[in-house]
């Protein structure tokens, strides 16, 4: 996680196999299989030896990244990947990034997942982000072994000089083409996913990614928090700031676990999360196995259930193209809607196209309010997201109120010295 950016034998198998993929009755979708967590450590410990024998580190623009983006592109393109090796160059050092497509699913909804794979200069950077890279990388790979169908189309990716401020990410975002942007319904980031004193952290971005991740959570007992420590300092702040929806997992770095975290789950109050952060002891003895084979299943689950879902088909929409000033540092404006005609209750997964303009969308809260009053909250303001405008489609379980009725959009700023207005919003049913 940045501050404010040889081949080896294949990983041996866990003692117990993959969960074959089955249908789930419940929505069609199809259940991820177990990942091994001795094939995940397999690649922590090429990562500490690739350190090992580059000067103890991972680095943009040292030997060892490249050794390490070999590494994990030999493994993908044994799997039947098609890779593609982006190179950049950022402070007179030539950069890599690594981006891997699964054949088949619609061109025009790609998932992706990624994570970053240099570390700082002053270690190997096992849990940062050594932990994320080797969790998507064998998320990835059991794609592989399913033989996996996806409806949406898979890609992965593990990102360079991410450790310098978002660098490689953010070189992708900004060399795709506008189209091409749009076909991405979706990113997934993995930073830091194996932290020796961990907490269970949930990014708080698109609430289809979060709930998928929440609820599978849920489902094993462990309880989880909204991540705010990363909160822009890792590469899905690169694909946030263009209006692509993200969502991710963490288990925590520098700042201290308190007792109310140590009381659920474990682990020691008063000590940072990870006390190797950015440090020379960030090395395979500085992961926790039970948060990395927990955060790893996760992913799993995230890509099945999102990549294997029935496409949702094209729904009615209800628009308004109205300019609304949103007043700096002010009370909250709200923008309106009718829909009439229809029967029963709005979907489980309504959409809220959102086109904000504003510069600095950090300052902002967005809320949808449904025709009774009851609000569903769309976005935090965040005092680290600089980016300009707020331009992207939420989802909204939104099944427990009539679909008739007038709409609202309620924004409000937070914070002085930035203006900006409601564009247009619209409603999919």
């Amino acid at each position: 996680m940045a501050v404010a950016g040889l081949l080896a034998a294949s990983p041996t198998s866990s003692a117990m196999p993959d969960r074959p993929a089955a249908a789930d009755v419940s929505d069609g979708t199809l259940a991820a299989p177990d990942i091994p967590l001795s094939n995940v450590k397999a690649h922590l410990t090429q990562f500490q030896s690739i350190a090992t024998a580059n000067g103890g580190n991972r680095a943009h623009g040292r030997t060892g990244y490249k050794a390490s983006l070999d590494y994990v592109k030999a493994k993908l393109d044994a799997a039947g990947f098609t890779t593609t090796v982006q190179q950049f160059t950022y402070s007179g050092s030539t950069g890599y990034n690594l981006i891997a497509d699964w054949p088949g699913g619609d061109p025009n909804q790609v998932l992706m997942a990624g994570a970053h794979l240099d570390s700082v200069s002053s270690g190997a950077g096992i849990n940062d982000n050594g932990s994320g890279s080797a969790a998507v990388l064998e998320t990835a790979l059991a794609v592989s072994r399913a033989q996996l169908q996806p409806t949406k189309h898979l890609r992965f990716a593990w990102w360079g000089a991410e450790e310098l401020g978002l660098v490689g990410s953010r070189y992708y975002v900004n060399n795709l083409p506008s189209t091409d942007r749009a076909r991405v319904s979706g990113y997934i980031n993995l930073d830091m996913v194996g932290s020796p004193n961990p907490g269970y952290f949930v990014y708080d971005d698109d609430p289809a990614i979060e709930k998928v991740f929440k609820d599978w959570y849920a489902g094993i007992g462990v309880p989880t928090e909204i991540e705010t420590e990363g909160d822009g300092r890792s590469d899905h702040a690169s694909f946030k700031n263009v209006g692509i929806p993200v969502g991710g997992l963490f288990t925590g770095a520098s700042r201290t676990k308190t007792s109310a975290q140590a009381a659920k789950w474990g682990g020691t109050s008063g000590h940072a999360f990870d006390r190797c952060y950015h440090s020379s002891c960030d090395t395979t003895t500085n992961i926790n196995d039970t948060a990395l084979d927990r955060n790893s299943d996760a992913l799993a689950h995230a890509i099945w259930t999102l990549g294997t879902a029935e496409p949702l088909p094209p729904g009615e929409s209800y628009e308004n193209t109205t300019d609304v000033a949103i007043p700096d540092n002010a009370a909250a404006v709200t923008s309106a809607l009718t829909v009439s005609g229809r029967t029963g209750n709005a979907p489980a997964a309504l959409r809220v196209g959102v086109d904000i303009k504003h510069t600095w969308r950090g300052d902002l809260v967005v809320d949808l309010l449904a025709p009774d009053g009851t609000a569903y909250r769309l976005k935090n303001s965040s005092s680290s997201d600089s980016a300009d405008n707020v331009i992207t489609t939420y989802t909204v379980d939104a099944s427990s109120e009539t679909a008739n009725g007038t709409w609202r959009l309620r924004v409000q700023d937070v914070a002085a010295q930035d203006t900006g207005y409601i564009d247009s919003w619209k409603l999919t049913f």
